[in-house]
């Protein structure tokens, strides 16, 4: 288990060439934020955007909020420039698209290295091919500095020629893959967004599936996204409870000298306790986090 645990329950996309986004970001309350040069920038607004994004990632005022960068692509006319801005913007971690190998993560930090990035820059990475899928293992162990995998479910699904359905059976077996590489790595991953606003239900729905898989939060295309999703994500007061009694009884019974324990006729071992400290842990990361940004709402 990492020493410590960042709450990335909802993370955001802003499109980095709309200012008043930029600014709105400051006052919501979702854990990370990812100021968008890619998908959501026109062409010829590329430029703009990045000097934009730059300029407001340096000007801060975005409190605990994770901020997170994603640049276009090293194979598209603006990627070098992109990474070379973000590199000294004091961004929290750069978000790199189409990752298909374990060679584009390091030809990325090279260039953020030349371009003068701190050391503790992270970098993160869109899995949203099939050719990503059959490399997840190799780009998760591409580098240290590697700190997230990013699902992008829509660019899969065009790729997969697949349907989005309520359970998501098409992206089972891509998203285990991906899940699979991430915690062997010991890296966050984020589960894709939900693109239909109107369907709070389904996005609900949605968020449940992504937390019984296992990741640790869910990306988003709009701010009325961020309650269910940090809701989701988040262990509740039950969960919470029955965490601590576990701690509490497995310590009991260490001091009796004994490996395991009943507890309300279930059998509990180490690893029973050790995701019962995560979730604790998770619980006082987030109410720091809140703390922290009392302007959020």
């Amino acid at each position: 288990m990492p020493a410590t645990v960042r709450p990335r329950r909802s993370v955001l996309y802003m499109p980095g060439s709309n200012a008043r986004a930029l600014e709105k970001a400051k006052t919501l309350p979702a854990d990370a934020l990812i100021l968008d040069l890619e998908d959501a920038v026109a062409p010829d607004a590329k430029d703009t955007a990045r000097a934009q994004v730059a300029a407001a990632v340096r000007a801060g005022g975005y409190g605990p909020r994770e901020v997170i960068v994603r640049v276009n692509a090293l194979a598209t006319p603006w990627g070098h420039a992109d990474l070379s801005a973000a590199a000294t913007s004091g961004a929290d971690a750069v978000l790199l698209p189409k990752v298909e190998s374990a060679d584009a993560v390091r030809q990325a930090l090279a260039v953020l290295d030349v371009a003068g990035a701190p050391a503790g820059l992270a970098l993160w990475c869109m899995m949203e091919t099939p050719r990503a899928m059959l490399e997840a293992a190799a780009i998760a162990a591409a580098s240290p500095r590697l700190g997230a995998l990013v699902m992008g479910t829509s660019d899969l699904a065009k790729e997969l020629h697949a349907a989005h359905t309520p359970l998501r059976l098409p992206f089972l077996t891509a998203l285990g893959l991906c899940l699979l590489a991430a915690r062997a790595h010991h890296l966050t991953i984020l589960d894709g967004v939900f693109l239909d606003l109107q369907d709070e239900a389904g996005f609900e729905a949605a968020c449940r599936q992504g937390a019984e898989l296992g990741f640790d939060g869910k990306t988003l295309i709009h701010p009325k996204q961020i309650g269910p999703a940090n809701q989701a994500f988040a262990p509740d007061e039950a969960e919470l409870a029955t965490a601590r009694r576990i701690i509490e009884a497995h310590e009991a019974a260490r001091i009796r000298g004994q490996g395991v324990v009943l507890l309300d006729g279930r059998l509990i071992e180490e690893l029973h306790v050790l995701e019962a400290k995560r979730q604790v842990q998770l619980a006082a990361a987030i109410a720091a986090l809140g703390a922290a940004a009392p302007e959020s709402g």
